[in-house]
């Protein structure tokens, strides 16, 4: 077989016939079951090997050079054995041109990142700099937060693809974005799946656990060390700035609240009242935290209660709101668990239709990328015909341009969010 590029000392994975198609659309992954056979150079001198994935002599870590089944080269990846996902891609270039200088490599691949948030993001603004693989870095999360004046970095090394290149990450990271900290949390379960342990703590220089920044003119304070998982969600700034024109002298709902960040800025937007809730006390403490921050204790209140029960509470006690907002967690995180999410979203949905007055206006959001977008809707319609109602879509909106969208990978389209008035 004829390889466009001449063997070297990158081994070369052959995938299956036409399992390239995805991948040539963009998708940035390898499964262990789309590969046909390895050629590579044997250690001790005999020559060019050819076998099986499972008598292939790579080390986890290494990067390997990606065929199709016609010997068309596809890109370079990192390979790692534990973990499904066998190869992440993290370029197009040969293997020689990436690995020869990998620190500039990676200095150019960060650099790219951050100056697209610049675009939308002023110096000034909290937002996220590097979105995994949407951003061709896979595996790394990097939020940035600013607060008091002074920069921090939160970075979750999520795969080994971007933990074999920890020190000219960390070093890009330097180069490109003036910071003050760099606090990691690569403390996520999904690494022990490709083989790492947990990490947390500063890398970089300190400051405190616990930051306020400012978002849409809210204050919020953010717990990088503690707080789910990089300690806020920053996908929704534009949606929560979005629901301000739909609040103002409202009563508002607003639940799977985490930091309160919807209900802030529904308080902005001139709401009468706003519930906040979570069934975590340890969320409503931040809340509460929030709220005095803000001067919001005349109009806005948290409630610790699981959102299931109140809901069918407050239908039960007749209570009705002029907005609700549902911003639950993913209820799946697998394509196996889709059928018994649907029901968890349909019944969140349906109950909040109830609640709502004439013409109420009902925010829904999913965040699970399992979960995609004409499920998501289907459900909806589903819950308003179960509950009686009409319902007009007001606004499709999902997450904001510092999670770039990559095109043949629909895990990056995560975040759905429907602005809704319900009759």
């Amino acid at each position: 077989m004829e390889y466009i590029h001449g063997m070297n000392q990158y081994a070369h994975v052959i995938l299956k016939a036409k399992e390239e198609q995805e991948i040539l659309q963009g998708f940035p992954w390898v499964y262990d079951n789309e590969i046909f056979s390895v050629k590579w150079n044997a250690d001790d001198g005999s020559g060019v090997k050819t076998t099986a994935l499972s008598e292939a002599e790579i080390d986890d870590g290494e990067a390997v050079e990606v065929y199709t089944s016609k010997g068309n080269f596809l890109g370079t990846g990192i390979f790692n054995r534990k973990s499904r996902i066998i190869i992440r891609f993290i370029g197009k270039e040969h293997a020689d041109a990436i690995m020869a200088d990998p620190s500039e490599y990676w200095r150019k691949a960060v650099s790219r990142a951050v100056s697209v948030r610049g675009i939308s993001f002023g110096e000034g603004d909290s937002c996220r700099l590097v979105y995994g693989e949407s951003d061709s870095i896979p595996g790394l999360v990097v939020e940035k937060y600013v607060s008091d004046g002074k920069v921090y970095l939160v970075v979750q090394f999520l795969a080994l693809a971007c933990e074999k290149f920890r020190a000219e990450i960390v070093s890009a990271l330097k180069s490109s974005v003036r910071c003050d900290g760099i606090y990691e949390r690569s403390d996520a379960p999904v690494r022990e799946k490709e083989g790492l342990e947990l990490k947390s703590g500063w890398i970089f220089g300190s400051g405190p656990d616990s930051l306020v920044i400012t978002e849409n003119g809210v204050k919020i304070v953010v717990d990088i060390a503690r707080g789910q998982k990089t300690g806020y969600f920053l996908d929704q700034k534009f949606n929560r700035e979005a629901i301000k024109k739909y609040c103002h002298g409202k009563r508002v709902l607003d639940t799977f609240t985490h930091t309160g960040a919807f209900g802030l800025n529904a308080v902005m937007g001139g709401a009468k009242e706003v519930v906040s809730v979570d069934i975590s006390q340890e969320a409503v403490d931040i809340v509460n935290r929030n709220i005095e921050l803000n001067g919001a204790k005349d109009r806005m209140s948290a409630l610790c209660m699981d959102v299931f029960d109140l809901l069918k509470k407050y239908e039960a006690d007749g209570e009705k709101f002029d907005v609700i907002i549902l911003d639950p967690p993913a209820f799946t995180k697998s394509a196996k668990l889709i059928q018994k999410a649907y029901g968890g979203y349909k019944e969140i949905n349906l109950r909040a239709m109830r609640l709502l007055k004439e013409g109420g206006i009902l925010v829904t959001c999913s965040c699970s990328a399992y979960f995609d977008e004409p499920t998501f809707y289907s459900m909806l319609t589903h819950a308003a015909m179960d509950s009686h109602k009409k319902v007009q879509v007001l606004e499709k909106r999902g997450a904001g341009p510092d999670h770039p969208v990559l095109l043949g990978y629909p895990k990056s389209e995560y975040l759905k969010c429907a602005v809704c008035r319900v009759m």
